[in-house]
């Protein structure tokens, strides 16, 4: 067996046809062409992030596969985007790439690499997951009408609570009009400052207050690369912005990335609204996967059609680098996770992040 050659690139090194390479091979290794997978958006990552590579793996003729990651200190690398990323792993020919894991982190210069949305299929690194998530997703493969016959028949009442709630808000406010993909900037930073209140709110870490998190969407909202691009989707209710989301989408799947909405109409459900009608603009545009990403909430399971699996842990190599990377993570990780399995820690928990949000608020 012939040992493929690893060459360590910054993503702007990437060549046009490495490009198209990389979105082939994800277009011939999985139905779901996540965006967050594409090797446009590891280019945005590194051009807000100096501590970004790409390893390329090279068979005979050319590439045969290429895995994102960000290099720290002491050699602790984590995946492209961790903090902000909802599909995460390596793009790798599953006939040619034959890889060693260990033989991968030799190559990068890492003991570890983290990750937190590692997608299954990613055998290179299931082995070393500690956690095994659902990713709620609404399923458009056969049109948004079989869509709402599903909802009809596993929500009954969201698609009559959310038209009733149409009506009360346009009685309110004025007749109510969506936009699928708005490109007005002010809608943008009105949308980071919704969802920047609402993590300080209830006491979660706030990504916008890195600012490469904010130049990375900024970014994003500017491409129009079919692998990935950003759309922002936004509800007015009369002249009044109500509602918004801005997520990421490929040619076929949509990843829904920072919803919010005007704390002062939550009455009405906007978001739900606004959701409704994304799903069927999405639909009707091409996408056939609307992923909502990793995490719990009553607004994903009345959409959902299903779930997909993501998964969280480290892999790591021997050595002092890789026993301080365990030192100041997995205990951590545990404690999470002790919380999350058990419900009574786990409702102490958000109402302490609550507490927490309030104090900060009115500090």
């Amino acid at each position: 067996m012939t040992t493929p050659r690893i060459d360590i690139v910054h993503p702007r090194e990437l060549t046009p046809s490495d490009l198209d390479r990389w979105n082939e091979l994800r277009h011939t290794t999985t139905p779901a062409a996540n965006p967050f997978m594409s090797a446009e958006f590891t280019q945005a990552v590194g051009r807000v992030r100096r501590d970004a590579h790409v390893a390329v793996v090279r068979g005979k003729r050319q590439p045969v596969g290429y895995f994102p990651f960000q290099r720290g200190r002491w050699g602790h690398g984590r995946a492209i985007g961790l903090g902000v990323s909802d599909c995460q792993g390596a793009v790798l020919h599953p006939d040619e790439a034959r890889l060693d894991p260990h033989q991968l982190m030799r190559a990068c210069s890492l003991n570890a690499w983290e990750f937190n949305h590692l997608e299954s299929g990613q055998n290179l690194f299931l082995p070393y997951a500690t956690g095994r998530f659902a990713s709620p997703v609404v399923d458009l493969a056969k049109g948004y009408e079989a869509y709402e016959n599903h909802l009809r028949a596993h929500s009954r009442s969201l698609l009559k609570t959310t038209r009733a709630q149409e009506r009360r808000l346009a009685r309110h406010l004025g007749p109510l009009r969506f936009v699928h993909d708005e490109r007005s900037p002010a809608v943008l930073r009105t949308l980071i400052a919704w969802k920047s209140a609402h993590y300080r709110r209830t006491g979660r870490r706030d990504p916008f207050t890195h600012p490469w998190v904010a130049q990375l969407v900024d970014l994003l909202a500017e491409s129009g690369s079919p692998h990935c691009s950003g759309t922002l989707s936004v509800l007015y209710a009369g002249d009044r912005l109500v509602a918004a989301h801005f997520g990421l989408r490929s040619r076929t799947v949509l990843s829904c990335w920072f919803p919010s909405y005007d704390r002062t109409v939550a009455t009405f459900s906007p978001g739900r609204i606004l959701y409704l009608r994304m799903i069927e603009a999405a639909a009707a545009s091409g996408i056939r996967l609307v992923d909502f990403g990793r995490g719990e909430a009553a607004y994903k399971n009345s959409f959902k059609t299903g779930d997909l699996m993501v998964h969280e842990g480290a892999l790591r190599t021997s050595g002092p680098g890789a026993a301080l990377h365990w030192l100041r993570h997995e205990p951590r990780r545990a404690a999470h996770r002790l919380v999350r399995e058990h419900p009574a820690l786990k409702g102490a928990a958000v109402r302490t992040l609550r507490a927490v949000g309030t104090i900060r608020n009115s500090a």
